[in-house]
This record gives C-alpha cells, sequence and structure tokens, in this order.
C-alpha cells in the first residue's frame, strides 16, 4: 500500500515568483520576487531563482542541529503560500490586499484551508507531474515586513504578528516539471498517524 494518498483537496496557482537577485536576503530590496505565468521547475528548484540548489548554508532556524553556514540538504527552495492566509495577514494588517513579490513567495494557491499547517512530507502535484514535497510551515521573520515598510512606511512592523501560523510552507521539488498560473495542483499526504508525543 503506498506511503502517500491522494485527497480529494485541490489547489489552484493563482501567482508565481521567482527571485534571481544574488544579494543577501538582508539587503532591503532584495528579497522580492518577480512575478511569472509559467516556471520550470528541475530537482533544485525553480529554474533562476537564487533560492535553488540541492544544498544550502545553514541558517539560524536549524542551529539546534548544524553550525550557522554548514553546508546542507535545501528543502527550502521554495516559499508556498494560500490566497486565503495571504487575505487573512492582509486584514490583520488593514489592508486591502498584500503583493505575494514583496514576501519573496515562490507560488500562492488557494482552495486547501489551514494551509500553512499541513502535514510535513505532503505531496502538491501539477497536471503533468511536476510535484512538491512539503518541509515544514514556514515561520514569520521580519524581511518581508522591512520590504512592505519601503512601499508604505508605518506598516512593515504589523507583518509578523499578522502572518503568524499564516505564512506557508517551505518546499522542495520532487519531480521536475511546468508549474502554470492557473494549474490545479492535488494534495497527496502521508498515510500515518499523527505523532502524539510532545517535548
Amino acid at each position: 500500500m503506498p506511503a502517500l494518498k491522494p485527497t480529494t483537496f485541490m489547489a489552484r496557482i493563482t501567482w508565481l515568483g521567482r527571485n534571481t537577485d544574488p544579494r543577501d536576503s538582508s539587503v532591503a530590496g532584495a528579497l522580492r520576487s518577480e512575478p511569472l505565468e509559467t516556471v520550470v521547475a528541475t530537482l533544485e528548484g525553480f529554474e533562476g531563482e537564487v533560492h535553488s540548489g540541492h544544498t544550502r548554508a545553514s541558517c539560524s532556524r536549524v542551529t539546534s542541529q548544524h553550525p550557522k553556514g554548514t553546508e546542507i540538504a535545501n528543502v527550502r527552495q521554495l516559499s508556498v503560500m494560500s490566497a486565503e492566509e495571504l487575505a487573512q495577514i492582509a486584514q490583520k494588517m488593514g489592508v486591502d490586499r498584500l503583493d505575494p513579490a514583496l514576501l519573496g513567495a515562490s507560488m500562492i494557491v488557494e482552495g486547501i484551508p489551514d494551509f500553512s499547517h499541513v502535514p510535513p512530507s505532503a505531496r502538491l502535484q501539477g497536471p503533468d507531474g511536476a510535484t512538491l514535497v512539503i518541509d515544514m510551515e514556514n515561520r514569520p521573520c521580519n524581511l518581508p515586513g522591512r520590504e512592505i515598510e519601503a512601499e508604505t512606511p508605518g506598516l512593515g512592523k504589523l507583518f509578523k504578528p499578522a502572518a503568524k501560523g499564516r505564512r506557508g510552507v517551505t518546499a522542495w521539488v520532487e519531480r521536475a516539471g511546468r508549474f502554470s498560473v492557473g494549474d490545479t495542483l492535488v494534495l497527496h499526504v502521508p498515510d500515518q498517524p499523527a505523532w502524539k508525543h510532545t517535548a
């Protein structure tokens, strides 16, 4: 029996983006994504994306496991958010909408409830078989707030608290292919019980 099972949950891609800025993302303007209609996904990530690659330098998120700067597998090739949660963040910030490009997003999808908390190792599979593996929830940081602040002074500080539990997920490419705005993705989840223990 397969360890992953398709669900009836479908997600429609509403936005695609790619960051090609080679500067460190802590530099103003370096986090922003350029919008795309179609993107080629290779096993290293989105073609031309600065966060692509089979490996990456470890960051502050994994210092409990690896000294900062250690070469590790890149399970953070992409940042995927939901349109519904993006709208909730905007509402909490008191604005009509947020531009996904300012958040460094790779993909915005709609149709899957509580998207930021889909199980790690779940898959999103596109029409031609291109498949993303979800690593885990992407915790909010201050970098998108800096980009928002540059566009709309006074709003940047509101992003991080508004995005808590709604920042989407990080993902990596398991099977190469193409993704286009308007494509429907099928959610596949691990066929196992939830782990009931706590630290």
